[in-house]
């Protein structure tokens, strides 16, 4: 073999061999990038986001519209006297955002935990005074009468709405709201807690 058709021959080697170098590390390049890529899956929830959601306040998920008839009677000589009240009123049952705890957020990679405050009555003045009527009414009736009616009415109230039923209701519609919230800044598993530690896990 000549001398230059060695040369050449070496040379096109050496290139071979730096070619497949080159390619070779850059392969390994684009595979380190891509596993750093995937690797890398925290999601950063901004103190602005978490202010936004706290700013909501009293966040009603669920009302209940209700109605109680009470009535009363007073013995008397000759005849007795009655009055039957009927009451309406719109309860409201959610949670108040002001009352979270200092971490009821935490972020582990992909997912996050939200700890909501329990559900309870966001309004105490339930009852709607203006549309109270009487139903049925004989003798003369005090004020004091009249309030200690509406002290019955509003006990009653409380105790047909507030049933552990229409709290899991709040509580569902709770955790679907906070999981859309949370999928929507990318979160692929989202808990939701109470205070009451009850909690549920969507993916």
């Amino acid at each position: 073999m000549k001398t230059w058709t060695k040369i050449y021959v070496t040379l096109g080697l050496v290139a071979v061999i730096v070619v497949t170098g080159i390619v070779w590390r850059l392969t390994d390049e684009v595979k380190d990038a891509k596993l750093e890529v995937v690797s890398d899956n925290k999601i950063d929830i901004t103190p602005e986001v978490i202010q936004s959601i706290k700013s909501i306040g009293e966040w009603e998920f669920l009302s209940i519209a209700d109605e109680e008839m009470v009535d009363t009677t007073r013995k008397g000589i000759f005849s007795d006297d009655h009055l039957v009240r009927i009451y309406y009123g719109q309860l409201s049952l959610g949670v108040n955002m002001h009352k979270v705890g200092p971490r009821w957020i935490e972020v582990a990679g992909d997912s996050v935990t939200v700890t909501l405050p329990k559900v309870e009555l966001l309004d105490n003045d339930f009852i709607d005074e203006a549309r109270t009527k009487s139903f049925y009414e004989s003798g003369k009736w005090s004020a004091a009468d009249r309030e200690a009616m509406y002290r019955r009415a509003y006990s009653l109230m409380k105790r047909n709405c507030l049933t552990p039923k229409n709290i899991r209701a709040a509580q569902n519609n709770a955790e679907a709201q906070m999981h859309n919230i949370m999928k929507s800044l990318g979160f692929r598993a989202v808990t939701v807690k109470f205070d009451n530690n009850k909690h549920t896990q969507t993916q």
